[in-house]
C-alpha cells in the first residue's frame, strides 16, 4: 500500500495541474467533446458557456461563507478549546489519522457543508499537537470523508424526490427518506465506508523519511493587537470592543435557530449551517473587533473559490444545454439491465460529476434519462436515485472543485492530497458499486 501510495502521489506531483488550470483545461475539453459528441455549432457552444458562466453566483457566494465563517467560527476561543479538547485523543500519527476521518465521515452525514469545514479545521487542530503526522495525508484524511455526504441528511437527490411536488413526481411519485437515505443496502454502504475509509488512510501513512509534516508556525495563530486603556478610547473603539452589541445581535440569531428547528426539526441547510456558523462566531468572539480580525483572516484563502466556480457554471451550461451530459448517460443506459441499472448510473454519475460538480444540478440533467431507463427496465427508482448521488459525492475525491475550501484552510494545493484521494476514490468506488448490485 504504501509503494501504491507513494507512486500516487508522484504522479498527482507531477501532472495534477493548479485547480485553476484544471478549470481551464475542462472548459476546452467539454468544448471539443460538445462539437465531436453533439449536434452544436462552435457559436452555440461559445453562447452555452457564456450564459451559463454567471450561474452559480449565489452558489459561489454560499461556499466562500462556508469557508469564512467556519474559518472564524473556529478560531474563536471556546471552539478552539473543543477541537482541542477531542485532539487530544489523538497520541500518535495513526490515531491522528483516524480521528480526523471519523470525524469528518460523521459531520459530512450530518450535512456536507458542515463536513468540508470541520474536517479541515480539526486537521490543523491534530497538526498542533501531533507533530510527526504527515500533513498532506491528515487533510486528504479530512477530505475523504465528504465520500459519504449525499447518502446522508443533506443529500440534495434523496430530500428532492421525497418533497411534494418535486420536478419527476409524475414518473416516480414521492419517495421517502425510507427508501433512500435510510434504506437497508445504503446505511450498509455508508457503515462499510465509516470502517474502510479510516484504515484505509491509516494504511497510506508514509515511511518516516518520506513523511511530510507541516512548519509549527504556520498553524500559529495571529497575535492580537494591544488595545489601549478603555479610558484612552474614542466612543468608536469602545463600541468596536464592546462586549454588549455582540451578544445582543448573536441572541438575535440563536433565537432564529430555535425557531427554525422547531418549525422545521432538524433539516439543515447550507443556509442554515452558514447562519449557524456567523453568529456563533460573533458570540464566541466576544466583541466586534476580534470577530473582524478574524474575518480578515479568513477572506484570504477565499480567491480559489471566487475565481473557479464560474468557469465550472460555464462548463455546466455546456454539457447540459448541448445535450451532451445525456449523451454520456444515454452510453452506460444503452449496456444496462434491471440488475446493472444501478450500477452503471453510479458510473455515468461519477463521469458527469467531472464536468457537473453539483448534485441538484446533475440530477436536473440525468434524471429524465435513468428514471425512463429504470421504467423501461423494471430497475427500482429510489435505487437508481441513491445510485446517481452516490455517483455524484465518489467523484468528488478527485475534483478540486468541492476541496477548495479544505485546501484554502489548510494552506495546500491540490496536488498535495489527490495522490492519496485516489486511492480513496478505488476503494469506495469498489464498495460502492458492490453494494449498489449485490445488496
Amino acid at each position: 500500500m504504501k509503494a501504491i501510495t507513494r507512486f500516487s502521489n508522484s504522479l498527482m506531483e507531477k501532472y495534477l495541474p493548479d485547480p485553476f488550470l484544471f478549470v481551464l483545461i475542462l472548459t476546452l475539453v467539454i468544448f471539443v467533446m460538445g462539437l465531436g459528441l453533439t449536434e452544436s455549432s462552435p457559436i452555440e457552444m461559445v453562447t452555452y458557456w457564456g450564459d451559463g458562466f454567471w450561474a452559480l453566483l449565489a452558489f459561489s457566494m454560499q461556499m466562500v461563507l462556508v469557508l469564512v465563517t467556519g474559518f472564524v467560527l473556529a478560531s474563536s476561543p471556546i471552539f478552539k478549546k473543543g477541537l482541542g479538547y477531542i485532539a487530544g485523543f489523538a497520541h500518535s500519527p495513526s490515531s491522528a489519522i483516524i480521528l480526523v476521518t471519523l470525524v469528518s465521515l460523521a459531520a459530512s452525514w450530518i450535512n456536507w457543508g458542515f463536513g468540508l469545514v470541520i474536517g479541515a479545521l480539526f486537521a490543523k487542530e491534530l497538526a498542533k499537537r501531533v507533530h510527526d503526522v504527515d500533513y498532506r495525508l491528515l487533510i486528504a484524511s479530512a477530505y475523504s470523508g465528504f465520500i459519504i455526504w449525499h447518502a446522508g441528511f443533506s443529500g440534495s437527490i434523496p430530500l428532492s424526490i421525497a418533497t411534494e411536488g418535486h420536478p419527476f413526481v409524475d414518473t416516480i411519485g414521492v419517495i421517502p427518506t425510507s427508501a433512500t437515505i435510510f434504506a437497508g443496502y445504503n446505511l450498509i454502504i455508508i457503515a462499510a465506508l465509516v470502517i474502510i475509509v479510516p484504515l484505509l488512510n491509516r494504511m497510506m501513512m508514509p515511511k518516516k523519511g518520506d513523511t511530510i509534516t507541516v512548519d509549527p508556525k504556520l498553524l500559529v495563530d495571529p497575535v492580537s493587537e494591544t488595545l489601549p486603556a478603555k479610558s484612552e478610547m474614542t466612543p468608536a473603539e469602545r463600541l468596536e470592543n464592546s462586549w454588549v452589541l455582540s451578544m445582543v445581535i448573536g441572541v438575535l440569531g440563536i433565537a432564529f435557530i430555535v425557531y427554525y428547528f422547531v418549525q422545521n426539526g432538524f433539516a439543515l441547510t447550507l443556509d442554515l449551517v452558514n447562519f449557524m456558523f456567523l453568529f456563533l462566531g460573533i458570540i464566541f468572539h466576544g466583541t466586534p473587533r476580534n470577530y473582524l480580525i478574524s474575518i480578515q483572516e479568513a477572506v484570504k484563502g477565499a480567491g480559489g473559490i471566487i475565481v473557479q466556480f464560474p468557469f465550472y457554471a460555464g462548463i455546466m451550461g455546456m454539457m447540459t444545454a448541448s445535450g451532451l451530459a445525456g449523451v454520456m448517460s444515454e452510453a452506460f443506459v444503452s449496456v444496462s439491465t434491471a440488475q446493472t441499472l444501478p450500477l452503471f448510473a453510479f458510473l455515468s454519475a461519477g463521469l458527469v460529476n467531472f464536468f457537473v460538480p453539483s448534485g441538484g444540478g446533475q440530477w436536473a440533467v440525468q434524471a429524465p434519462i435513468m428514471l425512463e431507463a429504470a421504467d423501461m427496465l423494471g430497475s427500482d427508482p429510489s435505487r437508481v436515485a441513491m445510485a446517481v448521488a452516490w455517483g455524484d459525492a465518489w467523484t468528488n475525491m478527485i475534483q478540486p472543485f468541492w476541496a477548495l475550501p479544505a485546501l484554502a484552510i489548510a494552506g495546500l494545493k491540490a496536488k498535495d492530497i489527490m495522490g492519496f484521494c485516489v486511492i480513496v476514490l478505488l476503494v469506495s468506488g469498489v464498495v460502492i458499486g458492490l453494494g449498489l448490485l449485490f445488496l
